[in-house]
């Protein structure tokens, strides 16, 4: 692996406003406060490119380097019923800040005026001891490579909580060891990679190496782009077909310039524990001393 030259600490670009402003994404990727047409899905633990609601390829490999270029909070939803892929409709309920229902939720489909006192946010309400209503999180990302092309990923609950084990570590805990760094998330070509031992699909992130300076500013461009800003704000339920119910008991489909609703795969997360807070990046544990380059030398050895 060569030397991550872009985090060398003469590189006047490590120095700028600009580099250390864009850190700010960190924070929101690693708990703390503040679908376009291309999508990826994991369903089945494979990485599927979705174009405009059809799958277009998927890939074989059980990796995928990938940049974070923006990100949303975490956000809740809630489905009604049991799936049926064939017949996909639109979240019951769903909360884009986890405290509390989004203003587009009909009051009908309410099931409480917060999410902490929500029955559906008990162990239990859903399968086995799992909740019924789960967290999620969608990020614009990019491939290696293709720095042009913005896809939306949308994390389950098990790729965003949960401590690090060595390299093992879902999008918080990833996102608080580059933060600790001190380098933006933007600024590091990431390896997305799914957990072996979980039966359903869940994900680990390393890093692999700094972008070169060119990568960097593609990067830096697209963040604000607007496939960048529709994939961590807005649905993709109009190009998937989704449809939402009636209060007569039928369905409709969704009017693209009224309805706002956040959905994506439906996947059964494994039972993960409620956050007692959010997490910032002064939760995480001192840096160690080691530079990000050595650091990720060493995991490339393993």
């Amino acid at each position: 692996m060569g030397e991550m030259t872009l985090f060398g600490g003469n590189n006047p670009l490590v120095n700028s406003d600009l580099f250390k402003a864009l850190k700010d994404m960190n924070k929101t990727l690693s708990g703390g406060g503040g679908g376009g047409g291309k999508r990826i899905s994991l369903k089945g633990r494979r990485f599927r490119m979705i174009v405009n609601g059809e799958q277009v390829s998927v890939s074989k490999e059980d990796s995928m380097n990938i940049v974070v270029v923006n990100a949303a909070k975490v956000s809740r939803t809630y489905y009604e019923g049991t799936y049926d892929p064939n017949n996909p409709t639109a979240p019951t309920c769903w909360s884009t800040d986890t405290r509390t229902p989004a203003p587009e939720v009909p009051a009908e489909q309410r099931k409480a005026a917060s999410c902490a006192s929500c029955p559906m946010n008990i162990k239990g309400s859903g399968q086995g001891e799992s909740r019924a209503c789960r967290f999620n999180q969608r990020l614009a990302i990019t491939l290696e490579g293709k720095p042009n092309e913005v896809y939306q990923l949308q994390l389950p609950a098990t790729s965003i909580f949960g401590e690090a084990k060595g390299d093992k570590m879902g999008m918080q805990a990833y996102a608080k060891f580059i933060d600790a760094h001190d380098t933006p998330m933007i600024a590091v070509l990431t390896q997305m990679y799914f957990d072996e031992d979980a039966e359903q699909p869940k994900l680990f992130f390393k890093p692999v190496r700094a972008l070169t300076e060119a990568e960097f500013h593609a990067a830096v461009e697209a963040k604000d782009s607007p496939e960048a800003l529709s994939a961590i704000t807005l649905t993709v339920a109009q190009t998937d077909g989704v449809q939402k119910k009636t209060s007569a008991g039928g369905t409709e489909s969704y009017n693209p310039k009224k309805d706002v609703v956040i959905v994506g795969d439906t996947i059964k997360d494994e039972e993960v524990e409620e956050p007692k807070k959010v997490a910032t990046a002064k939760d995480a544990k001192p840096a160690p001393k080691a530079s990000l380059n050595t650091l990720v030398s060493e995991w490339d050895d393993e």
